[in-house]
């Protein structure tokens, strides 16, 4: 039997997302604060603004402005609000959600205020107990997964049964969802890939080829799992779905907003040059900071976002970027 699931937030990905759960015989409600997002959505079954490749959502679709309205009687509530902006956002719905609810989110990043992952953000500002909140990452473009390509990611909450439930819920013939209890991982993985692929988009930006764009991957993704497991994940978390998997997409696709970023800045943009080609700061931006700052505080050397961090602060260039990722003394891989 279905579930009612709703969705906060009516972006690409939230968009998608919503015709994932629809799909997968579920009643959807998405909620957004932009009038003619919600009138597309409920009238006309369409998201012109934010997904226009779906010419007509499922009919179990549809959307509202009120809040109380968009949770009310939910089971599931699928967050996918921009990051930097979701603790404001959620402190609106607290009190609103009931009791049983599981709240997951789509969210990848780190709270630039803070410096923390969107679990504690998302757990704080709806004062969750861990065992309703969920995180869901994995390769995931927006445009592909609305296309109804084949796709899997992972679920990931402290409570295994609400994770089977989550996925059980919204797994259908296109789009695959595995369990898991390591929500450090997960949402490390999908928040401090952003900084690598935007390292990757500058090298290609700047002419550069697949060994190069291998040697950034691979490098980078020993960082990441390095600062995951000092901050207590699961090292196989970074092999799986979340991890590598993700970081194969992102770093691949032109479809990134954060290899889209990368790959203009290569091109010799600068940081306010690509923030208005790419429509608005991609998400690895303000990750890249938190990143440094999170490996200082875990004693985790961090020589890519230390680069990246040069980069979006200093604008040294490609070259002087890759530099930086080699040490003076020959190291241990």
């Amino acid at each position: 039997m279905g579930k009612n699931i709703t969705i906060l937030g009516a972006g690409a990905w939230g968009t998608a997302f919503g015709q994932v759960a629809a799909d997968a015989g579920n009643d959807v409600m998405m909620w957004a604060i932009e009038p003619e997002i919600v009138e597309g959505i409920r009238d006309h079954h369409h998201n012109a603004v934010r997904l226009p490749s779906v010419e007509r959502l499922p009919e179990s679709i549809t959307a509202t402005g009120d809040r109380k309205e968009a949770v009310e009687g939910a089971d599931i509530i699928i967050v996918s609000i921009a990051a930097q902006f979701a603790r404001v956002a959620l402190e609106e719905f607290k009190g609103l959600i009931g009791p049983d609810a599981v709240v997951v989110s789509l969210m990848k990043g780190i709270e630039r205020s803070t410096g923390k992952r969107m679990d504690e953000v998302v757990r704080e500002a709806l004062d969750l107990p861990a065992n309703r909140f969920a995180a869901i990452s994995g390769p995931n473009l927006s445009k592909e997964v609305a296309a109804r390509q084949p796709a899997a990611a992972v679920v990931a909450c402290e409570d295994i049964d609400a994770a089977r439930m989550v996925a059980d819920a919204c797994t259908n013939d296109y789009f695959k969802l595995f369990v898991s209890t390591d929500v450090i991982g997960v949402e490390m993985c999908g928040s401090l890939k952003n900084v690598v692929a935007l390292a990757v988009g500058m090298a290609r930006g700047a002419g550069y080829g697949e060994n190069t764009a291998a040697m950034i991957e691979t490098r980078g993704l020993a960082e990441l799992t390095a600062l995951g497991t000092a901050a207590g994940a699961r090292s196989k978390t970074f092999a799986g779905l979340a991890g590598v998997g993700d970081l194969i997409a992102t770093c691949g696709s032109p479809l990134s907003r954060n290899y889209t970023f990368g790959a203009n800045l290569g091109k010799g943009l600068s940081v306010e040059e690509a923030t208005k080609a790419s429509n608005g700061v991609a998400e690895g931006v303000p990750t890249t900071g938190a990143v440094v700052a999170l490996g200082k505080q875990l004693g985790v050397s961090t020589p890519l976002a230390d680069a990246m961090s040069h980069v979006l602060n200093d604008g040294i260039t490609c070259d002087q970027m890759l530099s930086e990722l080699f040490e003076d003394t020959v190291g241990e891989e």
